[in-house]
């Protein structure tokens, strides 16, 4: 079966990073990345969720953390040299990043957002992130996607 190119993984092409292309069954009904993990097979340690925020300061940035993890607002709003960071509502994820909710990849969104990504990454081989559709995600080393994002360790 030919798997479809996603723009993420066009732009890691480019860059000529290494990654691989997992794909996996969606449910509509649980989109989260523990069901993510369980589906595709994966350690959820090594599975992150890209999340976007609005900063007081910069406006939209994207934080990559760790799959059973809760984004802390305070650490984000530190790192980003924001005040204040807010989740953004869900109506806004498509018009702002291209992406839909459980297909959000740091890599190929319709602007470049600055990305932040959680220190854990690094204490793993490699990470499981959105390819930028749902039922695909991309395996990377964490330093290769800190390279292609340009993020910030936080």
């Amino acid at each position: 079966m030919k798997i479809k190119k996603t723009n993420a993984a066009r732009i890691l092409d480019g860059l000529k990073i290494d990654y691989e292309i997992k794909t996996y069954e969606v449910d509509e009904s649980d989109l989260s990345a523990t069901h993510v993990a369980e589906t595709a097979g994966l350690d959820i340690k090594t599975v992150f969720k890209t999340l976007v925020a609005r900063g007081d300061k910069t406006g939209i940035i994207m934080a990559v953390i760790g799959g059973g993890d809760e984004l802390d607002l305070k650490k984000l709003a530190k790192a980003s040299s924001n005040k204040h960071v807010e989740m953004i509502a869900l109506k806004e994820l498509q018009p702002l990043t291209g992406y839909i909710r459980g297909g959000c990849s740091p890599l190929g969104a319709k602007k470049n957002y600055p990305v932040f990504i959680d220190a854990k990454a690094l204490e793993q081989e490699r990470i499981s992130i959105s390819a930028g559709m749902r039922g695909m995600q991309i395996l990377i080393k964490p330093e290769d996607l800190i390279r292609a994002t340009n993020a910030t360790v936080f």
